[in-house]
């Protein structure tokens, strides 16, 4: 039995406790509350107590869409336009990533992960890299195995290739590890594909995410049939007819909806997308940094909140964010949205940090084991120190947690109580080790 106190508990789900401690047994949440509470309570009388002092412990941060597996390309494919990038992007870790590369890569990315408070993964990739990291780290996971063929007449072949890679990571999943499916992006994707993939997802009772709405390329795509991503499959023979209709109601028409997939960006949603969003009861993993940084735009944030739309915040990969950090992540939510509304007042401090723990976690349809500090959920639990001259004095813990601290404030990660760093220290993970394993790509 292990008892955590600090100065401050924030279960997320309920107000902030000030003095507050969390009990964990068997990996499981038995206390959140006061710590005197706790400290008179017979049963835990021979718990293993940890006072981490002006710090403040909260629920593990839940990152809804990565690719760790790209982690070696940070840097990388600075200032290219969307579809130069993620062409570079493809051809790099086609023609230069070893499997062997790969999975340092993603070893990388967890310990990262791992430092900066992140507990849970949404990870999407075209190998099983990620999905084996998160196993050997310690980490919450669901690993999206992306498909490709933007050809109809291969789409039978691809659902072949897909559910032979998906049965091996099946195989081989773990109590917090779990593998699902990922046709890629509507511009990889035919309709045939997305069908049929949809349909093997429902009979396996697989988690569907997808790339959607991201680009304006794929909005033009989409409603034109013009573009770079039109004129790139018609020069590979490909025929495209657009759909004259957005990227969220093309998915309805192909029933992918009935899914209920996570949808990552949807950045080019209108009022109407956003209803088909709520009423097929599909979530969203919102990716401010990433989509800022490639130039896409600004995401409706509030409106898809105020469709009760499950948003969750995903770092993408680093190889467009440069940071798997999701308080810097909460944090440019906030600011962005606050400046593109010309408003102070939403998102508050206390939505942002919701959104990077029980609200990612809602997105995964993971709430009834993480996401917040309550008894019966799992022990996945963070503290960050909040003794640095940046965070002082604490005011408001939830604004002193998105607004100030920062990764190199988390002093400890566990999942399901175990530890997975404590006194800033990684222990499932050979950080020394992974450095020397990683080094800039030659391209």
């Amino acid at each position: 039995m292990q008892a955590y106190t600090a100065d401050w508990l924030l279960p997320v789900s309920t107000p902030p406790v000030r003095r507050g401690a969390v009990v964990i047994d068997a990996g499981r949440i038995i206390f959140a509350g006061p710590e005197a509470e706790a400290r008179e309570r017979a049963e835990y009388a021979g718990a293993e107590w940890t006072c981490f002092g002006r710090a403040a412990i909260l629920p593990g941060f839940v990152n809804a869409h990565t690719h760790l597996e790209l982690t070696a390309m940070r840097g990388l494919l600075e200032g290219l336009p969307f579809h130069e990038w993620i062409a570079k992007v493809t051809t790099t870790r086609r023609d230069v990533f070893t499997p062997e590369a790969l999975q340092a890569s993603a070893q990388l990315g967890v310990a990262e992960a791992i430092r900066s408070g992140i507990t849970t993964i949404a990870d999407t990739a075209d190998s099983s890299a990620p999905f084996d990291a998160m196993i050997v780290a310690g980490l919450r996971g669901v690993a999206y195995r992306e498909v490709f063929g933007p050809d109809p007449a291969v789409a039978e072949t691809s659902l072949g290739g897909l559910r032979a890679k998906v049965d091996d990571m099946r195989s081989r999943e773990t109590p917090l590890v779990r593998a699902a499916v990922s046709p890629h992006a509507p511009y990889t994707v035919s309709a045939a594909l997305f069908a049929k993939v949809i349909e093997y997802a429902a009979a396996e009772r697989l988690d569907v995410c997808i790339h959607t709405a991201e680009s304006a390329a794929e909005e033009q795509m989409m409603l034109a049939g013009e573009g770079v991503f039109a004129k790139s499959l018609r020069a590979r023979g490909i025929g495209w007819d657009a759909p004259r209709m957005s990227t969220i109601k093309y998915f309805e028409k192909l029933r992918v909806l009935e899914g209920r997939p996570l949808l990552v960006h949807c950045v080019r949603v209108d009022g109407d997308d956003v209803r088909l969003i709520a009423a097929h009861g599909a979530r969203v993993a919102h990716c401010p940094k990433s989509n800022a940084k490639l130039g896409h735009g600004i995401a409706p944030l509030n409106a898809m909140r105020g469709a009760g739309v499950p948003v969750g915040l995903g770092t993408d990969s680093v190889a467009s964010n440069n940071r798997c950090d999701l308080i810097e992540e909460a944090r440019f939510c906030g600011l962005i949205h606050r400046g593109a509304a010309a408003g102070y007042a939403e998102p508050t401090a206390g939505t942002l940090l919701r959104m990077a723990t029980l609200g990612g976690a809602q997105a995964l349809g993971l709430e009834a084991v993480c996401g917040s500090l309550e008894v019966g959920k799992q022990g996945d639990i963070v503290a960050v120190d909040l003794s640095g001259l940046h965070n002082i004095p604490v005011h408001d813990p939830e604004a002193a947690i998105i607004f100030s601290a920062s990764a190199g404030d988390v002093l400890f990660a566990a999942v399901a109580g175990r530890q997975l760093m404590s006194e800033r220290a990684l222990r499932t993970l050979d950080e020394v080790a992974l450095r020397d394993l990683v080094s800039p790509v030659d391209v």
